[in-house]
C-alpha cells in the first residue's frame, strides 16, 4: 500500500468514532441514530416494536402509526396470520438508515407503534372488519398517516374504507394474487376480495390501481380486475418487462393522487417467504420487490400495509425478516421519499 495513502487515511481517520465523518448525508443519519448517552440503542434488548419505533397509546402528535392487525378470520388456507404483527415486531436491525433515500425516516417525522386494533371479538369476521374501519376512521381524523401490519389481506378493505371516505385512492400492490374475487362460502369478507370491495364501495379507484406479481392458479377468479380497469402485471409481463419497466408503468398508473400501498408476503417466491397461507411458487425475488418499492420514491402515500405473514410456517425466520424490510421500504417511502 502507498505509504503516503495510508499515512492520510490515519491522520483523518485514526482518531474518529463511528458517529464522526465529513459526508454531511451520512454524519446526519448517524447522529439521527445516535442515543443519548452517545451510544446506538441495543436491537436485542427492551420491548419489541415495529421497527424499534417507541411505544405509545396515544395517536395525538404523531405523523405516522405502525398498527398491528392480529386477524386472519378471512382465510382461504392456511390460518396463522393472526401472529404475524408479533413476529415482524421481533424482528432486529431493519434500518435505521435508508441507502437509498439516504436518511432516518424515524428522524424526519414524528412515528410510533400505537400497538394493535382492539377487536370486540375473536370469532366474528363481520365484526371485525367493522373494528377495523372504526380504529382507522379515529387515526385518519387523527391527522395519522398508518403503516399496518396484518393479519390476512382481508383487513386492507376496512382501512381503504376508512381512508378513501371522502375520496377515492389510488394503489400499488404487490401479491400472488389480485384479490378481487367475488363471494363465496356465503360472505363477501375474505382474503380473495377486498379490493373489489374497495372499488364497489367507491373508496379504491380502480383506474389508479396496479397489481404486481399475479400468478398461480386462481388466476380463472380476477375478471373483476380487467373489467374495473386495474393494471394487472402477471409474472411472465415482469419477467418480459423488467423491474425499471414495472416502476414506471406504475408511476404513470397511480400518477400524483393520494395513493395506498398493500404487500402481501405471498407475492415474493416462497423461497423468500415461505411462512404465509397460500404461497405460490415462481414469485418475486425479494430485491427485485424491494427494488419495485424504492423505485416509487415522491409519490403520495397516504398509507401503506404488510399482510399475510404466518410465522408457523416460518422456522428460518426468512418471511418476517422480509416482511420487516418491506414495513421499513414503506415508512420510508412515506418520509425520506417525499423529498
Amino acid at each position: 500500500m502507498d505509504a503516503a495513502k495510508l499515512k492520510r487515511l490515519r491522520e483523518r481517520y485514526a482518531d474518529r468514532d463511528a458517529f464522526d465523518g465529513d459526508d454531511p448525508v451520512l454524519v446526519r443519519a448517524a447522529q439521527d441514530v445516535k442515543s443519548p448517552d452517545g451510544r446506538r440503542s441495543l436491537p436485542y434488548s427492551g420491548v419489541a416494536t415495529f421497527l424499534g419505533l417507541p411505544h405509545v397509546s396515544e395517536l395525538a402528535g404523531l405523523d405516522i402509526a405502525a398498527i398491528g392487525v392480529p386477524m386472519d378470520l378471512g382465510v382461504s388456507n392456511r390460518a396463522g396470520a393472526r401472529f404475524g404483527p408479533r413476529a415482524v415486531r421481533s424482528i432486529e436491525r431493519i434500518g435505521p438508515y435508508h441507502p437509498t433515500f439516504r436518511g432516518v425516516p424515524r428522524a424526519r417525522l414524528r412515528a410510533a407503534d400505537v400497538g394493535d386494533v382492539p377487536f370486540q371479538s375473536r370469532y366474528q369476521l363481520e365484526q371485525c372488519m367493522k373494528d377495523i374501519e372504526t380504529f382507522y376512521l379515529k387515526v385518519k381524523a387523527a391527522g395519522v398517516r398508518p403503516l399496518s401490519v396484518g393479519g390476512d389481506h382481508s383487513i386492507t378493505y376496512p382501512i381503504l374504507k376508512a381512508l378513501g371516505r371522502e375520496a377515492s385512492v389510488g394503489l400499488v400492490h404487490i401479491d400472488a394474487h389480485c384479490d378481487t374475487m367475488g363471494s363465496y362460502d356465503d360472505t363477501k369478507f375474505h382474503h380473495g376480495g377486498p379490493f373489489r370491495l374497495a372499488v364497489l364501495d367507491g373508496v379504491l379507484d380502480p383506474e389508479r390501481t396496479i397489481q404486481i406479481g399475479i400468478r398461480g392458479a386462481a388466476n380463472m377468479f380476477w375478471e373483476f380486475s380487467h373489467a374495473s380497469g386495474m393494471t394487472v402485471i402477471y409474472m411472465e409481463d415482469f419477467a418480459r418487462l423488467g423491474v425499471e419497466a414495472v416502476i414506471r408503468k406504475a408511476r404513470e398508473v397511480v400518477g400524483s393522487g393520494p395513493t395506498y400501498i398493500s404487500v402481501d408476503v405471498d407475492g415474493f417466491d416462497p423461497a423468500y417467504a415461505p411462512g404465509t397461507g397460500t404461497p405460490e411458487v415462481g414469485g418475486l425475488e425479494a430485491r427485485e420487490g424491494l427494488a419495485i418499492l424504492r423505485g416509487l420514491g415522491g409519490l403520495n402515500f397516504l398509507g401503506a400495509d404488510v399482510v399475510e405473514v404466518a410465522p408457523e410456517y416460518d422456522p428460518s425466520t426468512n418471511t418476517a425478516q422480509l416482511a420487516a424490510q418491506i414495513l421499513f421500504e414503506e415508512f420510508a417511502l412515506m418520509t425520506l421519499g417525499e423529498d
